[in-house]
């Protein structure tokens, strides 16, 4: 058809632009930089609820992989110089490890799909999201313990399998390729580590509604005359019961806000529930200072719902380059962003706005704890299983916003992308742990409150 290009002519595109950025050309990672890391995290201080600001640092220099979780706005800086390939996609922004869950769907399918969008931007080179997720990997890596040599052969396979499954995505229509999805299912019983199949396995459980009322990740509900959240500070706690300055928000107002941007028929399905108590909710550690709240809705009957609203600010990708400054609602950046790269997206997702403070948010259901942390994974080889299943999943997300069949053939089929990903990766995980390193002598041990620092002694390769 006229004006659009074929799988074909797509792939030829892709492969004539590795002339124009040669794939070696992201290997290179300037070992010396002059910005300080710390002056960048500093700069989002201003935005965040000032108690909670030392909570963030504490977080962050619990190990390198914290750091690098709560430290996207410097890695944006970083990649703002790096080569590009010069094919757009919806990008998540910041795509670590930690930031992919297992979700189920309507149907009772159980999919494993990116999780975090507060950074996500439309117009960004695939390989922004594909360099930050195989720089955690080789960070996670050397957080274990285990050798330089195997994490480097993570993170290269970790982008082998980004590569490989988007080259299978190119195949299909661009229908198929956009309602494609990760069978948690299906994925758990091809892998070969016993651990992470047992790990998933839980995952499964939980995610079907099966022991959710002992999931750490909700809030727990005392029972009397009214149900109410119960407070535990700083993790929960209702407004006014701890001396935080700077959660100054209506949540009704919010609420009603929310509402009215709701399509028909899920706002009558909203209105089945009412609002009977809210408390604030730290979340992970790049969002700890940012507003966050989780509202209680109960139905009729007494049943639970639990709905999070969380601040949106800008993108930290904006920093990529200044053609890429949003100019709308943020909340909206966020839920349009999710609903571009999610298979199955939450049905109660929404933005809202509060007046008085101008702040922008999103709301979303409150999800069941995702796979835990890296070192819950333990095992290198499950951790490599793990990374792989990131990388498959990032690629499918890709696919629905940029063209599959056009990345396909930039990367194409032989591991010299991987190779390059693999030494940035590795080039970046060093540069993370000065930046760590630089982070405790800043902020000193007050912050740490009996945090151990630092990582395990990597084995020599």
């Amino acid at each position: 058809m006229a004006g659009l290009l074929t799988r074909k002519q797509s792939f030829d595109a892709g492969k004539k632009l590795r002339k124009k950025v040669p794939r070696e050309a992201h290997g290179q990672f300037e070992k010396k930089l002059t910005r300080d890391a710390v002056a960048i995290l500093s700069e989002g201080d201003q935005q965040r609820v000032s108690a909670l600001v030392p909570e963030r640092y504490r977080r962050m220099m619990a190990s390198p992989f914290a750091f690098l979780r709560g430290a996207a706005a410097v890695m944006a800086t970083d990649l703002a110089h790096h080569p590009i390939a010069g094919i757009p996609v919806q990008a998540s922004g910041d795509c670590h490890l930690m930031n992919f869950g297992a979700f189920a769907t309507p149907e009772g399918r159980i999919l494993f799909d990116v999780n975090d969008f507060d950074e996500t931007l439309p117009g960004i080179d695939f390989t922004v999201d594909i360099k930050r997720l195989a720089a955690s990997v080789a960070v996670a890596v050397l957080d274990s313990g285990a050798s330089r040599k195997l994490a480097r052969l993570t993170a290269a396979s970790t982008v082998a399998a980004y590569r490989r499954h988007i080259y299978d995505l190119a195949k299909l229509t661009p229908l198929q390729a956009w309602h494609s999805r990760i069978d948690l299912e299906q994925e758990a019983v091809s892998l070969a580590n016993k651990q992470l199949r047992r790990q998933l396995a839980s995952i499964i459980s939980k995610a079907r509604g099966k022991g959710l009322n002992t999931d750490d990740n909700f809030p727990r509900l005392v029972h009397g005359d009214d149900v109410r959240i119960f407070d535990n500070p700083p993790m929960v706690f209702h407004p006014g019961s701890e001396p935080h300055s700077g959660f100054n928000i209506e949540v009704h107002n919010l609420f009603r806000q929310y509402r009215t941007g709701l399509s028909p028929e899920r706002r009558r399905l909203f209105d089945h529930y009412q609002l009977t108590d809210f408390a604030f909710k730290a979340v992970g550690v790049g969002s700890v200072g940012t507003i966050t709240c989780v509202g209680l809705f109960m139905s009729g009957d007494g049943e639970p719902l639990f709905l999070q609203i969380k601040e949106a600010q800008r993108s930290v990708l904006e920093r990529l380059g200044s053609k890429l400054a949003y100019k709308g609602h943020q909340g909206r950046r966020v839920v349009e962003g999710q609903r571009m790269m999610q298979a199955a997206t939450d049905i109660f997702l929404g933005h809202t706005q509060d007046e008085s403070s101008g702040r922008a948010f999103y709301v979303r259901m409150l999800k069941n704890r995702r796979l835990g942390t890296v070192t819950d994974i333990g095992e290198a080889a499950a951790l490599q299983d793990y990374a792989c299943l990131c990388g498959r999943t990032l690629a499918r997300a890709h696919a629905r916003s940029g063209n599959p069949s056009m990345i396909s053939g930039y990367l194409g089929r032989g591991e010299v992308f991987d190779d390059a990903l693999a030494r940035f990766a590795m080039s970046y995980a060093d540069q993370n742990e000065r930046d760590h390193a630089a982070l405790v002598a800043a902020k000193g041990d007050s912050h740490l409150s009996g945090v151990p620092v630092g990582r395990a002694k990597a084995k020599k390769s």
